[in-house]
């Protein structure tokens, strides 16, 4: 299964990329998946929407297109998630079809609940299948490592069994929606 895992975090001192380094550790432990890692931080994205879709655009959109499945690695900043990743989530629409999403969240204290809270209503509108489990990190408390691994593990078992199911399920039948 190809799971592309979403740095949503662009700011400088960031720690999104150490946190989805060592997601993408676990997962390359397995396998059952390949794993391409899409850094938002590098993609040029305009300040605005625009009429024409731009090459990077569709770099972010063609990712999005060729995964059976997604890790969302992500802040959370005032109760929400960042706007770099919400920017992105919306260049892609169709692409985002009948694929599983799953997360792996951080932040001081709330573990970025708020956050994954917010993406699973606009995931929803994108007719993905949020999992039920996620990775969770309060920067307080934790540092990603051994503590961590099985919520990793059991959020990509689960990514990886829905990615299964509903490959199959757009092979047999197209999406509709």
């Amino acid at each position: 299964m190809r799971i592309v895992v979403i740095v949503g975090s662009t700011r400088e001192g960031r720690v999104g990329d150490a946190v989805a380094a060592w997601f993408v550790k676990v997962a390359g432990q397995r396998d059952d998946v390949d794993v391409e890692v899409v850094d938002l931080v590098d993609f040029d994205f305009p300040a605005r929407y625009p009429e024409v879709v731009t090459p990077e655009m569709n770099r972010f959109i063609a990712a999005v297109d060729r995964a059976d499945g997604f890790v969302i690695v992500t802040p959370e900043y005032n109760r929400g998630f960042p706007a770099s990743l919400k920017q992105a989530i919306d260049f892609a629409y169709d692409e985002w079809h009948a694929k599983p999403v799953g997360f792996v969240s951080y932040g001081c204290r709330s573990r970025g609940f708020h956050a994954v809270s917010a993406l699973r209503v606009v995931f929803t509108e994108l007719h993905t299948h949020t999992v039920r489990d996620e990775v969770a990190l309060d920067l307080m408390e934790d540092e990603p490592g051994p503590a961590q691994e099985p919520a990793a593990t059991r959020m990509l078992d689960q990514v990886v069994w829905w990615s299964e199911a509903l490959r199959a399920a757009r092979a047999a039948r197209p999406y509709v929606t």
